[in-house]
Protein backbone atom coordinates (compact mmCIF):
# COMPACT_ATOMS: atom_id res chain seq x y z
CA UNK A 1 0.00 0.00 0.00
CA UNK A 2 1.59 3.57 -1.24
CA UNK A 3 2.31 5.87 1.61
CA UNK A 4 -0.32 8.82 1.20
CA UNK A 5 1.22 12.34 1.36
CA UNK A 6 -0.85 13.48 3.84
CA UNK A 7 -2.15 11.41 7.34
CA UNK A 8 -5.81 10.94 7.40
CA UNK A 9 -7.50 13.52 10.12
CA UNK A 10 -8.13 10.47 12.45
CA UNK A 11 -4.47 10.05 12.25
CA UNK A 12 -3.43 13.18 13.31
CA UNK A 13 -5.25 12.69 17.35
CA UNK A 14 -2.48 11.78 19.71
CA UNK A 15 -2.96 8.00 20.86
CA UNK A 16 -3.17 8.73 24.65
CA UNK A 17 -1.21 5.26 24.76
CA UNK A 18 1.39 5.19 21.61
CA UNK A 19 3.44 2.52 23.40
CA UNK A 20 0.43 -0.10 24.17
CA UNK A 21 1.33 -3.56 23.29
CA UNK A 22 5.39 -2.44 23.68
CA UNK A 23 7.79 -3.73 25.59
CA UNK A 24 11.00 -1.81 26.89
CA UNK A 25 13.87 -2.10 28.86
CA UNK A 26 15.92 0.63 30.63
CA UNK A 27 18.91 0.04 32.42
CA UNK A 28 20.55 2.09 35.26
CA UNK A 29 16.70 2.66 36.86
CA UNK A 30 17.61 1.98 40.18
CA UNK A 31 16.98 5.29 41.57
CA UNK A 32 13.83 7.50 42.38
CA UNK A 33 15.97 10.55 41.72
CA UNK A 34 17.38 9.27 38.85
CA UNK A 35 16.53 9.97 34.29
CA UNK A 36 15.98 5.85 33.96
CA UNK A 37 12.98 6.11 36.65
CA UNK A 38 11.87 9.22 34.94
CA UNK A 39 12.40 7.24 31.67
CA UNK A 40 10.46 4.09 32.62
CA UNK A 41 7.92 5.57 34.01
CA UNK A 42 7.06 8.18 31.36
CA UNK A 43 7.46 4.50 28.87
CA UNK A 44 4.75 3.14 31.33
CA UNK A 45 2.24 5.85 31.20
CA UNK A 46 2.38 5.04 27.46
CA UNK A 47 1.25 1.67 27.76
CA UNK A 48 4.56 0.07 27.62
CA UNK A 49 5.31 -3.23 29.77
CA UNK A 50 9.19 -2.39 31.42
CA UNK A 51 11.93 -3.87 32.61
CA UNK A 52 14.59 -2.28 35.11
CA UNK A 53 17.85 -2.69 35.16
CA UNK A 54 19.49 -2.23 38.28
CA UNK A 55 23.27 -2.50 39.88
CA UNK A 56 22.63 -1.58 43.64
CA UNK A 57 26.29 -1.82 44.38
CA UNK A 58 27.56 1.25 42.22
CA UNK A 59 24.63 3.49 44.19
CA UNK A 60 26.35 2.27 47.34
CA UNK A 61 29.13 3.02 46.68
CA UNK A 62 28.53 7.00 46.04
CA UNK A 63 27.42 9.53 48.25
CA UNK A 64 23.71 9.87 47.23
CA UNK A 65 23.45 6.15 48.64
CA UNK A 66 21.10 3.41 47.14
CA UNK A 67 17.38 3.52 46.60
CA UNK A 68 15.11 0.33 47.91
CA UNK A 69 14.34 -1.14 44.37
CA UNK A 70 10.77 -2.46 45.97
CA UNK A 71 9.96 1.33 46.11
CA UNK A 72 11.46 2.26 42.20
CA UNK A 73 9.04 -0.54 40.76
CA UNK A 74 6.48 0.73 42.79
CA UNK A 75 6.57 4.01 41.70
CA UNK A 76 6.80 2.94 38.12
CA UNK A 77 4.11 0.92 38.57
CA UNK A 78 1.75 3.81 40.03
CA UNK A 79 2.17 5.61 36.13
CA UNK A 80 1.00 2.41 33.97
CA UNK A 81 -1.06 3.27 31.76
CA UNK A 82 -2.41 -0.10 30.41
CA UNK A 83 -3.34 -2.08 33.04
CA UNK A 84 -2.46 -5.09 30.83
CA UNK A 85 1.26 -4.10 30.79
CA UNK A 86 3.76 -5.38 33.39
CA UNK A 87 6.74 -3.70 35.68
CA UNK A 88 9.75 -5.65 36.54
CA UNK A 89 13.07 -5.69 37.48
CA UNK A 90 16.41 -7.16 37.73
CA UNK A 91 20.13 -7.09 38.58
CA UNK A 92 23.03 -6.73 36.26
CA UNK A 93 26.73 -6.34 36.61
CA UNK A 94 27.19 -4.71 33.49
CA UNK A 95 31.29 -4.49 34.01
CA UNK A 96 31.26 -8.30 32.99
CA UNK A 97 31.79 -8.96 29.37
CA UNK A 98 28.77 -11.81 29.60
CA UNK A 99 26.54 -9.46 31.42
CA UNK A 100 24.85 -7.24 28.48
CA UNK A 101 23.64 -10.06 26.62
CA UNK A 102 22.35 -12.52 29.41
CA UNK A 103 20.51 -9.00 30.51
CA UNK A 104 18.82 -8.75 27.19
CA UNK A 105 17.66 -12.46 27.40
CA UNK A 106 15.94 -12.21 30.52
CA UNK A 107 14.48 -8.94 29.93
CA UNK A 108 13.17 -10.17 26.36
CA UNK A 109 11.83 -13.67 27.94
CA UNK A 110 10.52 -11.85 31.39
CA UNK A 111 8.35 -9.42 29.10
CA UNK A 112 6.76 -12.67 26.51
CA UNK A 113 9.46 -13.13 23.94
CA UNK A 114 9.91 -9.77 22.90
CA UNK A 115 11.59 -6.86 23.12
CA UNK A 116 11.12 -3.59 21.33
CA UNK A 117 13.09 -0.51 23.35
CA UNK A 118 16.12 -0.23 24.19
CA UNK A 119 16.58 2.82 26.75
CA UNK A 120 20.67 2.00 27.25
CA UNK A 121 20.65 4.71 30.73
CA UNK A 122 23.06 3.18 32.54
CA UNK A 123 27.00 4.94 33.10
CA UNK A 124 29.63 4.93 35.95
CA UNK A 125 29.71 7.91 38.02
CA UNK A 126 33.60 8.86 39.83
CA UNK A 127 36.19 6.80 39.11
CA UNK A 128 37.53 10.13 36.73
CA UNK A 129 39.72 13.26 36.89
CA UNK A 130 41.44 15.49 34.71
CA UNK A 131 43.91 14.71 31.94
CA UNK A 132 46.91 15.01 34.80
CA UNK A 133 45.32 12.41 37.25
CA UNK A 134 43.36 9.69 34.75
CA UNK A 135 45.17 6.74 34.60
CA UNK A 136 44.83 3.06 33.02
CA UNK A 137 42.52 1.88 35.54
CA UNK A 138 40.16 4.89 35.18
CA UNK A 139 40.02 4.84 31.69
CA UNK A 140 39.59 1.21 31.46
CA UNK A 141 36.35 1.10 33.94
CA UNK A 142 34.86 3.54 32.31
CA UNK A 143 35.19 1.72 28.71
CA UNK A 144 33.79 -1.50 30.05
CA UNK A 145 30.49 0.41 31.96
CA UNK A 146 29.84 3.37 29.60
CA UNK A 147 30.70 2.14 26.09
CA UNK A 148 31.66 -1.35 25.80
CA UNK A 149 28.64 -2.45 27.37
CA UNK A 150 26.61 -0.41 25.71
CA UNK A 151 27.91 -2.00 22.41
CA UNK A 152 27.11 -5.13 23.32
CA UNK A 153 23.30 -4.25 24.94
CA UNK A 154 22.72 -3.22 21.09
CA UNK A 155 24.54 -6.37 19.34
CA UNK A 156 22.21 -8.46 21.76
CA UNK A 157 19.12 -6.41 20.89
CA UNK A 158 19.68 -6.48 16.84
CA UNK A 159 20.38 -10.27 17.24
CA UNK A 160 17.34 -10.59 19.12
CA UNK A 161 15.39 -8.27 16.82
CA UNK A 162 16.50 -10.00 13.82
CA UNK A 163 14.47 -13.06 14.47
CA UNK A 164 11.31 -11.52 14.64
CA UNK A 165 9.43 -10.57 11.21
CA UNK A 166 10.98 -8.71 8.56
CA UNK A 167 10.64 -5.12 9.58
CA UNK A 168 8.80 -5.63 12.66
CA UNK A 169 7.80 -1.90 14.06
CA UNK A 170 8.74 -0.21 17.31
CA UNK A 171 12.27 -1.48 16.62
CA UNK A 172 14.22 1.96 19.30
CA UNK A 173 17.93 2.11 20.70
CA UNK A 174 18.27 5.26 22.86
CA UNK A 175 21.92 6.08 24.17
CA UNK A 176 22.89 8.73 26.54
CA UNK A 177 25.69 10.77 25.91
CA UNK A 178 27.02 14.28 27.39
CA UNK A 179 27.83 17.60 26.69
CA UNK A 180 31.75 16.65 26.12
CA UNK A 181 31.71 18.26 23.18
CA UNK A 182 29.90 21.66 23.84
CA UNK A 183 31.74 24.88 24.48
CA UNK A 184 34.77 23.75 27.20
CA UNK A 185 33.94 20.08 27.57
CA UNK A 186 34.62 18.16 30.52
CA UNK A 187 37.59 18.72 31.95
CA UNK A 188 37.62 17.38 34.92
CA UNK A 189 35.63 13.93 34.12
CA UNK A 190 38.52 12.78 30.95
CA UNK A 191 37.54 8.99 31.21
CA UNK A 192 33.34 9.52 31.18
CA UNK A 193 33.95 12.07 28.61
CA UNK A 194 36.02 10.41 26.48
CA UNK A 195 33.39 7.16 26.38
CA UNK A 196 30.33 9.53 26.39
CA UNK A 197 31.71 10.97 23.22
CA UNK A 198 32.35 7.58 21.79
CA UNK A 199 28.60 6.98 21.93
CA UNK A 200 27.66 9.72 20.52
CA UNK A 201 30.43 9.09 17.37
CA UNK A 202 29.02 5.67 16.78
CA UNK A 203 25.36 6.92 16.68
CA UNK A 204 25.11 7.36 12.76
CA UNK A 205 26.91 4.23 11.98
CA UNK A 206 25.12 1.98 14.13
CA UNK A 207 21.94 3.46 12.74
CA UNK A 208 22.91 2.95 8.98
CA UNK A 209 23.49 -0.55 10.59
CA UNK A 210 20.41 -1.18 11.69
CA UNK A 211 17.82 0.72 9.24
CA UNK A 212 16.97 -2.29 7.49
CA UNK A 213 15.96 -4.37 10.75
CA UNK A 214 13.30 -1.30 11.17
CA UNK A 215 15.57 0.18 14.42
CA UNK A 216 16.01 3.76 15.08
CA UNK A 217 18.95 5.02 17.00
CA UNK A 218 19.64 7.75 18.39
CA UNK A 219 21.74 9.47 21.45
CA UNK A 220 20.50 11.92 23.66
CA UNK A 221 22.25 14.45 26.15
CA UNK A 222 19.96 15.25 29.00
CA UNK A 223 22.44 18.05 30.07
CA UNK A 224 22.92 19.55 33.63
CA UNK A 225 19.51 17.23 35.36
CA UNK A 226 18.74 17.14 38.87
CA UNK A 227 19.75 13.96 40.50
CA UNK A 228 20.75 14.37 43.97
CA UNK A 229 23.98 15.04 42.93
CA UNK A 230 25.33 18.35 43.21
CA UNK A 231 24.52 20.61 45.87
CA UNK A 232 25.42 24.66 47.44
CA UNK A 233 27.12 26.95 45.10
CA UNK A 234 27.83 24.34 42.04
CA UNK A 235 24.03 23.38 42.35
CA UNK A 236 23.46 27.71 42.42
CA UNK A 237 25.91 28.79 40.32
CA UNK A 238 24.68 25.32 36.93
CA UNK A 239 21.05 27.07 37.94
CA UNK A 240 22.23 30.74 37.14
CA UNK A 241 23.78 29.34 33.76
CA UNK A 242 20.04 28.26 32.43
CA UNK A 243 17.69 30.44 31.06
CA UNK A 244 14.59 29.22 33.01
CA UNK A 245 16.92 29.72 36.14
CA UNK A 246 16.77 25.96 37.15
CA UNK A 247 18.48 22.68 36.80
CA UNK A 248 16.74 19.84 34.18
CA UNK A 249 14.49 17.60 36.45
CA UNK A 250 14.39 14.41 35.37
CA UNK A 251 11.66 14.39 33.65
CA UNK A 252 12.69 16.87 31.23
CA UNK A 253 15.03 14.47 29.28
CA UNK A 254 12.55 11.52 29.71
CA UNK A 255 9.91 12.92 28.19
CA UNK A 256 12.14 13.63 24.99
CA UNK A 257 13.34 9.87 25.30
CA UNK A 258 10.02 8.38 25.56
CA UNK A 259 8.89 10.21 22.56
CA UNK A 260 12.14 9.29 20.56
CA UNK A 261 10.71 5.32 21.00
CA UNK A 262 7.45 6.22 19.95
CA UNK A 263 5.86 5.91 16.18
CA UNK A 264 5.58 9.27 15.89
CA UNK A 265 9.73 9.36 15.95
CA UNK A 266 9.88 6.83 13.58
CA UNK A 267 11.37 9.05 10.78
CA UNK A 268 14.37 10.48 13.28
CA UNK A 269 17.29 7.81 13.34
CA UNK A 270 21.14 9.00 13.72
CA UNK A 271 20.84 11.95 15.43
CA UNK A 272 22.42 12.98 19.02
CA UNK A 273 20.03 15.51 20.36
CA UNK A 274 20.69 18.23 22.96
CA UNK A 275 17.92 18.53 25.73
CA UNK A 276 19.59 20.91 27.81
CA UNK A 277 16.94 23.85 28.06
CA UNK A 278 19.54 26.80 26.75
CA UNK A 279 22.03 25.70 29.21
CA UNK A 280 25.33 28.24 28.71
CA UNK A 281 28.40 26.35 29.76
Amino acid sequence: MPLMPHPAPEDLRRDPLPLRGRTALVTGASRRAGIGHAVARRLAAYGASVYLHHHVPHDSAMPWGADRIEDVIASVRAALGDPGARVVAGPGDLTEPSAPAELIATATETLGGRLDILVANHALSGSDGTLDTIDATMLDAHWAVDTRSVLLLVQAYARHRATLPPRTPGGRVVMMTSGQDIASGMPGEIAYALQKGALASITRSLSTTLTENAITVNTVNPGPVDTGYATGEIYDAVAAHSPAGRWGMPDDPARLIAWLTTDEAAWITGEVINSEGGFRR
